[in-house]
Parts: C-alpha cells; structure tokens; sequence
C-alpha cells in the first residue's frame, strides 16, 4: 500500500508522455501535407473538409486552394489572429459564416474565386464587412449578378483591387461601386455588361485599371476617366468609341479596343499620355475618298446624349477623326485585320514617337513614303497580306527608315520596291517580301531593262541578319546577290530552280548562315551530290519537297542539328552519310515520304538514337514490290535482299548454258543429217571440181 502512489503517479507520467507522443504523430501527420515555409502554409489540395487546427498560430498567409471544404465556419479562422494573406480557389465554398472573419484586422489579401458564393451571398457579404483592412479581392466565377456584387462590396472602402471577372453581371449603375474610394484596378472580363449608366464610376477618382474585355458593349461614349491608365474594352460588340470632348487632362496610357466592330478610327482624348493603341480585329477605315462633300461641315455626325433630363449634342468628323487626338506619345499601334485602304496624309506624322505599327490583313494598295511618314523612330513596320502593288518614296528623301529594324511586306502583289528604299537603313536586321513577284539584283545578263531597274538590292546590307523570299517565283540566283551581307537566317522555299543545281551562289554567305530553308527549289536527280561542308554554323536546314537521291554530304566541324529531307527521291541512306560528327550534332531529322529501297538503308539503325528520326514511324521502303515500313524490317538482311546481292554474272551463266548446249547439239544434228545433199548443192552451184 506504501508504494501505490508511487505506481499511481509513474503509471500516470507514462499515460501523459504517451498521450503527448500520439499528439505529437497526430499534429505532424497533419502537418505533413502543408507545405510550411517563413510563415506561409500551403495545403492545397489535401482533400480537406475544414480549416487546419494545428498549424502554427503566427501563420501569415494560408493556401487552401482545390480542397472540398464547402462550408466556412464561424471562428474556423480564430487561430491565426495575424493572419495576412488567405486563398479559398475552388473550395467549392457555398457557405461562409457571418463571423468568420472576426478578428482578422491584418486580413488585407483574399482569394474566394470559382465557388458558389451566390448560394448564401447575403451571409457571405455580412462575413466579408468585418474586414476592415482588406486591400485585395477576389470574387471571380461566382456566379454574382451586379446586386449581389455591389452587396458584398458595401462599406469594404479600404479595397484597392477587385475582380469579379466570370460571372453573371449584365448592367453597372450608379450604386456598382459606391464607397470605394481608394479602388486602383477593377477586373469584370467575361461577364455579360451590355450597359454602364453615367455615374457607375464616379467617385473612384484613384481607379487606374480597368478591364471589361469579352462583354456586350455597343458602344462607348462621353468616356471621361481622366485618371485612368489602362482600358481593356476588348472582345464585345463596340461600334463607337468617343472620348469626351472636354480639354481635360487624360492619365490613359494603354487603350485596347481590338476585336470588336468599329466602324471609324475612335475619338481620342485630346490630352492624354498614351503609348499602347490596340485596334485590332474591327471593321475601320479611313472615308475621305469616297465622300463627295461640297463643304466640310458636310462631313460631320452628330451625336444626341441624354442623361436624365440633360441632353448634350457631340459634333465629330468623321472623315479625319483623328486630326483632334492626341497621338504625340503613341509608341505601338495595331491596325490589323481592319478595312483600311489608304492611310489620310499626316496621319503617321501625328506620331513622332511610334516605334511599332502593325497594319497587315488591310486592303491597302498603295503607300507613300514621305518626311516623317513613317516617323524616324519607327523600329517595325508590318504590311503584309494587304494589296500593296506600289511603294512611293519622295525623291531625295533620306534616313526615312534609319532606326528600321524589321520590315513586313510579305503577301502583296509588288513588282519592285523604290531604288535606295534600304539604302539608309543601317539598323534593319530582318526583310520579309515573301509571296511578292520581285526580282534580286543584280538581274542575269542579257535581260533586257526597260524604264527604271525593277530588282530589289540587298547588297551590302550588313545590318540584315534575316531574309525571306519564299514564293517569290525568283529567277537563278546570281553569285553576288546577297554580296556585302552577314545573313543568319535565309529562306528562299517554293522558288522554282532559284539555284540552278547549285548552291554555289550562297557561298558568300556560308560561314554566318545558320537557318537555310531550299524547300521545293527543284533541286533535281540529275544534280550532283550537295556539299555543305562550307556552312559551319549551319543548325537547320530544310531540303523537303525537291527530287534529291543523294543524301546531302557534311564534312568538318558541324553545328547542324536540324534536318528535313522530307518529299524527295531518295532511295538509300547510305552509311557513309552517317558520320560520327553528324550524329554528335544532329538532334532532329525527318525523312518521310521518300521511296527508300528496304536493301540500301545500311545508315538508319545508326539514326535511331533519341530525338534523331522524329518520323520514324512513317517512314517507309519497298522491298519485291511490296512497300513496309522501315520499323517492321528484320534485324539481320531479308531473304530477298540476300537473293539481290548474289553475284549476278555467275547466275545468268548458269541460266545460259544450259540453253547454248541444246543449241549446239540441235545444230550438229541437222548439220550431220543434211551433210550429203546439202554439198552436192554447193558444188553444183560453185562448179568446184570434183576429185572423184
């Protein structure tokens, strides 16, 4: 009895230390799916049902992203009193109750997007009033309409970013926003906005960005954001897009308008900072031409606003409707995929500062080159697939293209380009005239010349590193054609005999050629074997579509690691062509669709290494008529190929002995059958003497 306490208060301790070491297996076992680093716990996608309980209380930001949690419960948060930053994405959240968020005065970050909010939005918005300190939310597939959202942002005046993109808002009034002052960027893409009443911005004098792409906008008009620095309208149905006509000051730096159905070039701020103008996609072009106005103020529409009970009329031309906009600080426009056939004079000269101009899929047809038009500081300029057939360059005109460094003119119909066009373009670097019918000077002799020269010069261009002339139906390349040039990448494709069975014209510029496409040149059967021996940085190269039976020779140093023998007539790789130094740089070869002999492709094994033979499952080879692919060959040589390489002389030996022996003796039969009268014949005909 004396010793019972002593076994009582041992038996106890054990009891405690084993309680406390369970507890600890438990707390680490449910640790061991969060992710805990400096104050960060990231638990998503643990097929949790509840908040964790036993995570560090000074947590600062927990993820609990992709988990089926689908209620939140009153004080489920109360652990993590300095809790920062929290994330709820596809929690499948129907629920949160009206205290959940008690507490939580450092809150500035939250996540709740693609859940099911609306279920229970008022208890939710009740919930999300208690957060005082919030700075960012993220409200977005939801399923929301415009009461609901506007309910769970009331009083919340401390948010600085909202989005509510992918839900279900069809209109904005007045009442969207109110009390957000301090509001900087607002997200409502994918919604179906058709209607913004006047005033559903106002008071949100800080709000800096604004996207409403992919709604169903008509049209925007009196647009009066002063402080706005970035638009995004792009993807809905606009047809009009009007700035307010007041003097006002505009803070608008990026404008993005593209894919909608605007008629007419929009009406721009008069003052205004902007540097990124996207149109692309609409139906824009410019009238002028077609307009048989006797007077300007002909050439005018008037547009009725009503707001209540004030009716205000804008007055706008819109013949020349950017002559008002202020374009000064423009650096990249994109009018692509419009309906623009000419360009009005000094509408380029507008933009002193435009460094990128995008205008391919237009109906243009001609364009002039004068003084500042295009302005000195643009770098790219894309006209291709428009209908350009001519290129004005005022004469004397210099340094029109000097900081020039790409060049789009692919997919028009020029003839030729204007004599000394790139003669003062010193820092253009890539040229695109694909499918043009031009011509390379110099011309082949014997041509006859008539007018002014109609070739475009490329020589001594030693700022050009990228050059495609695909398509351009190209007479034989002359041998100095690309004379004085350092290109890297050329692409002379679908230019019928442009080498004339050699590749010799390319040899100036071998040594610094590193991407060369001859695809379908009609480099033939009858030509010699191809020797790029010369090309040392070679690393692509393209051979498809032409009629080739020798495989390509490479010597020396290579650097290839590409090559498309794809389309040709090739009939054996032979192993002589699968060198040890091409197999150390060669990464990726195609060499489908040629009708390989099953009996002469002794190199391919040694091809089949990874990332080698990319189409080597369609590779065929016709073995005694019959066409298998190249994978279903045997590992040693088939029975047919063994009976191809018998020595054929001794067989058809073999074969004529036989028949040359029947021959012989049928001969001596005949002869010693007719041996008698057959003399007689002779010598009554001859009149031979007779010995008898």
């Amino acid at each position: 009895m004396e010793l019972l306490p002593l076994w009582l208060c041992l038996g106890f301790h054990f009891l405690t230390v084993g309680w406390r070491y369970c507890s600890g297996m438990a707390t680490a076992a449910s640790q061991r799916g969060c992710k805990l680093v400096d104050g960060v716990a990231d638990c998503q996608g643990q097929n949790l049902a509840s908040v964790p309980s036993n995570l560090p209380p000074h947590l600062q930001t927990l993820i609990l992203d992709a988990n089926p949690l689908k209620t939140l419960g009153n004080h489920s948060l109360q652990l993590y009193p300095v809790l920062e930053s929290l994330s709820l994405h596809s929690c499948h959240l129907e629920h949160i109750g009206w205290d959940t968020f008690l507490g939580q005065a450092r809150l500035h970050s939250l996540a709740l997007p693609d859940n099911y909010l609306s279920e229970s939005y008022r208890e939710t918005a009740a919930a999300l009033h208690s957060l005082q300190a919030l700075r960012r939310l993220d409200l977005s597939g939801n399923s929301l309409t415009e009461d609901m959202a506007a309910l769970m942002l009331q009083n919340l005046s401390s948010l600085e970013s909202v989005s509510l993109a992918r839900n279900t808002i069809m209109r904005l009034d007045d009442s969207a926003f109110k009390g957000l002052g301090h509001l900087k960027e607002l997200d409502l893409q994918r919604n179906y906005i058709f209607e913004i009443e006047g005033g559903a911005f106002e008071g949100l004098t800080k709000l800096r960005h604004l996207n409403l792409a992919y709604n169903n906008l008509p049209c925007i008009v009196d647009f009066s954001l002063t402080e706005l620095q970035s638009l995004n309208v792009s993807y809905n149905a606009l047809e009009w897009f009007l700035a307010s006509v007041e003097e006002a000051a505009f803070e608008l730096e990026t404008l993005d308008l593209s894919h909608n159905q605007l008629l007419f070039f929009p009406l721009l701020p008069q003052s205004s900072k902007l540097h990124t103008l996207l149109l692309r996609d609409n139906n824009m072009g410019f009238y002028r031409d077609l307009y048989n106005a006797s007077s300007p103020q002909e050439m005018v529409a008037q547009f009725l606003l009503v707001d209540g009970n004030v009716t205000n009329i804008t007055t706008i031309n819109l013949w020349e409707e950017f002559a008002s906009s202020d374009l000064a600080d423009l650096r990249f426009l994109d009018m692509s995929q419009n309906q623009f056939q000419y360009l009005p004079d000094g509408f380029l000269k507008k933009m002193p500062s435009l460094s990128h101009l995008n205008l391919n899929q237009n109906c243009l047809m001609t364009l002039h080159i004068r003084e500042h038009e295009p302005p000195g500081a643009l770098m790219e300029l894309d006209l291709s697939q428009n209908q350009l057939s001519e290129l004005h360059l005022t004469p004397g005109l210099t340094g029109c293209l000097r900081s020039l460094r790409s060049f789009n003119l692919s997919s028009n119909q020029l003839l030729h380009v204007p004599t000394g066009l790139f003669a003062d373009a010193n820092n253009i670097t890539t040229v695109d005239m694909s499918h043009n019918q031009i011509s390379l000077c110099p011309q082949p002799a014997g041509l006859d010349h008539v007018g002014p020269t109609s070739c475009v010069d490329f020589r001594n261009m030693a700022s050009l590193r990228s050059l495609s002339l695909k398509g351009c139906a190209l007479g034989a390349l002359q041998d100095c054609s690309f004379q004085g040039t350092a290109l890297t990448h050329l692409d002379l494709s679908g230019n019928w005999g442009i080498l004339n069975g050699s590749i010799a014209p390319l040899q100036n510029i071998a040594p610094t050629l590193q991407v060369l496409s001859l695809r379908n040149v009609g480099l033939s059967s009858s030509f010699t074997e191809l020797d790029f021996s010369g090309f040392r940085n070679l690393r692509d190269l393209d051979l498809s579509g032409n009629s080739l039976t020798h495989f390509p020779r490479f010597r020396g140093s290579l650097a290839l690691q590409t090559l498309d023998l794809r389309r040709n007539s090739l009939r054996a790789l032979p192993q002589r062509a699968v060198t040890a130094q091409l197999l150390t740089s060669l990464r990726t070869i195609y060499l489908s669709q040629n009708p390989y002999d099953c009996c002469a492709v002794e190199g391919w094994e040694a091809l089949q290494h990874p990332h080698t033979i990319t189409d080597l499952a369609t590779i065929t080879c016709n073995l005694s008529s019959k066409v298998i692919r190249l994978t279903d060959l045997p590992r040693g040589m088939p029975q047919d190929c063994k009976w191809e390489r018998v020595d054929m002389s001794l067989l058809y030996l073999v074969l004529i002995l036989p028949s040359c022996l029947t021959l012989l003796v049928a001969c001596t039969v005949i002869f010693l059958t007719f041996k008698k009268p057959l003399l007689q014949v002779i010598k009554s005909r001859c009149h031979w003497p007779s010995i008898y």
